[in-house]
């Protein structure tokens, strides 16, 4: 279990014991923080006390809940009890603007401290909780408490809500297939217990839509817009929540009055301005629903006109344009429609929906603001994309008089699968292996894939003893990812360390020298032979050099169908229901070649697999075993995951390069002056033992 875990636990002790309910009634006294009821049901889960489990986690979800409506609401009452007056004239102009300002947090903090029963600082949780919960982590817990408490039907509720924002989760997708075979259940009977109304409606109403029943569409896309329109409000009171100071430490931080405000406001507007991102991507996806606001309008515009709307057709056709005002079809359509309506009606006086124009004008302005203040306050500022245009209706109703034209593709849609990411550089392989003993054993072809190499032999078997001597030396729990024991599955204690690590405890006496010596020149012979096999025309530079190992925890393999790495692309956020893999932060982009070389085969499972972009059809699987290395470009042409490692420990030295030397790794680089050092050290004491005949 996580460090943060435990010290929530430590904290359990410290508080009064949480006062428990009816789930359906009220909160009595103050509302318990959902991090501690979180670790109380995961300890408890881990204890064996099911009810427990189920009545912490539940509980913990309900606070979660309450605190997030608590927040929101706080923010728009006090939005519009104390607003921003703007500043008067003459000496103290801006006294005004912060008194509101201070009336504003007085009120938030009131209001806070009202409903919560408490101070708001009691419920500041740890970055780790928070990824958990907007993860869906505890309903993981509580498919399983469900079903030890032979609560099928609550099990398989937990489970789906878990899977649906967590698609590639093996071993949750077999739970769910296992749940249905036993309940003889559908999956349009399980209930997502925290789907996004405004996406439910907005499924809804598209189904109606392809039905041809207008009527029932024209309903869900309205009710749709009024929660989308609601679900942004909360998004953006959420926004002004507490802020991480991209470059600055927090508690260091030593800005003058507006430089803060400005600092804290810039993070809080961004937030804001990328709620329309937020508001169109499913739960558990990397990548929006594309041009998602703009079809609501779309959709709508056309259903008003087969009911004979015109006007309303009209309004929506002319929101549209707001969107993309040199849509030709839209265009047109906003002709037909003007021909359709009544002699008493000017057409010029019937203007876009009034709630987007207001929104549209906010956004512009907000985008005008961001980037000036991008300029003036000096931070780096990109202006997505926020509605693509080839995000467009699945049909053929682009022109109202329903004409379609034999086999034309829908307008600004493609319907082809995409193709993988390509690789910005020529693909060449089958360099030279350039050291003695080097096996060769399969090439990209081979390999089902691109850029791929599998090699054995790397090491030797004296070599990969001394390596893994060394590595129970060295090693730390969860180096790398901020000290989490299992970053990728509860099943696993991960454990990592880097070249400087081992030869600073070198250095220091630790370790031996010689071994810690071995991790360094075995990470620059793989890199050579990278570099030489795939007959790259630059130098490849270190990226990042990382020994790991990864062992099953007994008393957790039972039934396991998880990963001990999911499946991702090394340098691009892999969205497997796109087919597409992001090259942007916080992907490490700069990444463009990956290794792994193995240390040993004493373990079950843990075979290193290829996929397809799907993150399912797996491509080639590999064996580790002492010695042998896979090689590959970092890219999404190359989905690649572990599997469950469910007996002994695996481990291995982990390679990342990159062509650019900006991205150089700055661990290797002061290992690189450590050995330059040692190098000065050892020649100086060979220099010493100096023939006497030579000193004359």
């Amino acid at each position: 279990m996580r460090e943060s875990t435990w010290v929530s636990l430590l904290l359990l002790l410290l508080l009064p014991a949480p006062q428990w309910g009816d789930p359906g009634e009220p909160e009595r006294g103050p509302l318990q923080p959902f991090d501690l009821l979180y670790a109380s049901g995961v300890a408890a889960y881990y204890g064996g006390d099911y009810e427990r489990a189920v009545r912490d986690l539940e509980g913990a979800l309900r606070s979660h809940r309450r605190l997030r409506d608590v927040r929101t609401r706080c923010a728009r009452h006090c939005a519009a009890r104390r607003p921003l007056a703007p500043p008067g004239a003459g000496p103290g102009a801006e006294l005004p603007f912060f008194r509101a300002l201070l009336e504003r947090a007085r009120c938030s903090r009131s209001c806070q401290r009202q409903r919560l029963g408490g101070p708001a600082s009691r419920h500041r949780v740890s970055e780790d909780v928070r990824s958990d919960f907007q993860r869906r982590v505890p309903y993981n817990y509580l498919q399983r408490a469900y079903l030890k408490l032979n609560q099928l039907e609550k099990a398989m509720e937990a489970a789906h809500t878990f899977f649906m924002a967590n698609p590639e989760h093996m071993e949750m997708q077999q739970n769910l297939e296992d749940y249905r075979v036993t309940a003889g259940m559908e999956a349009s009977q399980l209930v997502d217990r925290e789907a996004k109304p405004h996406l439910e409606s907005y499924n809804a109403a598209v189904k109606h839509y392809e039905a041809d029943d207008f009527e029932a569409a024209i309903k869900y896309f309205e009710q749709a817009l009024r929660e989308y329109f609601n679900e942004d409000m909360e998004c953006r009171a959420l926004c002004e929540g507490p802020q991480r100071f991209e470059e600055y430490e927090y508690l260091g931080y030593r800005g003058g009055l507006y430089e803060a405000i400005a600092d804290h406001y810039m993070q809080v507007l961004v937030c804001q301005h990328e709620c329309v991102r937020e508001l169109a991507t499913r739960p558990g996806r990397l990548s929006p629903i594309e041009n998602f606001l703009p079809l609501h309008y779309d959709y709508l515009q056309f259903a008003y006109y087969r009911v004979g709307e015109y006007v309303k057709a009209l309004e929506c056709a002319k929101a549209y344009l707001m969107f993309h005002p040199d849509d030709e079809d839209v265009l047109d359509n906003i002709d037909y429609y003007e021909s359709m309506l009544d002699d008493s009606i000017d057409p010029a006086s019937i203007e876009a929906r009034e709630d987007l124009t207001a929104f549209i004008n906010r956004h512009k302005l907000e985008s005008e603001l961001i980037k000036s203040a991008a300029e003036g306050v000096g931070f780096l500022y990109s202006e997505p994309n926020y509605w693509v245009s080839y995000g467009g209706r699945q049909d053929e109703n682009r022109v109202p008089s329903g004409v379609n034209i034999e086999g034309a593709e829908v307008h600004g849609l493609s319907m082809k699968k995409k193709s993988p990411p390509k690789i910005g550089r020529e693909l060449r392989e089958g360099g030279p292996l350039l050291y003695e003993n080097i096996t060769f054993v399969y090439n990209s072809e081979q390999l089902n894939g691109t850029q791929r190499v599998l090699l054995d032999n790397v090491l030797s078997e004296e070599q990969c003893r001394e390596l893994h001597s060394v590595a129970s030396g060295i090693m730390l729990v969860g180096d790398g990812y901020r000290g989490k024991t299992s970053p990728h599955t509860p099943n696993e204690k991960f454990e990592g360390a880097t070249v400087l690590k081992a030869l600073k405890f070198g250095y220091e006496g630790r370790v031996p020298l010689k071994s810690a010596r071995l991790f360094y020149d075995i990470s620059e012979k793989a890199r050579k032979i990278v570099e030489s096999y795939f007959l790259l025309n630059s130098t490849l530079y270190f990226s990042y050099t990382h020994m790991v190992c990864r062992t099953a925890l007994s008393g957790q393999q039972d039934r396991r169908n998880d990963l001990s790495h999911p499946i991702h692309a090394d340098n691009c956020l892999l969205d497997p229901e796109a087919n597409e893999c992001w090259k942007e932060p916080p992907a490490y982009t700069f990444r463009d070649y990956s290794a792994l070389l193995y240390m040993n085969d004493d373990f079950e499972g843990g075979e290193f697999i290829f996929t397809e972009m799907d993150a399912k059809t797996v491509t080639a699987s590999i064996k580790p075993k002492c010695g042998r290395m896979i090689s590959f470009s970092s890219g999404g042409e190359n989905p690649h995951g572990v599997k469950a490692v469910t007996k002994g420990q695996r481990c291995a030295v982990a390679l990342w390069f990159t062509l650019d030397p900006l991205y150089r790794e700055l661990e290797r680089i002061q290992a690189d002056e450590v050995i330059a050092i040692l190098d000065q050290e050892q020649h100086r004491k060979h220099g010493l033992n100096i023939n006497p005949k030579d000193e004359l």
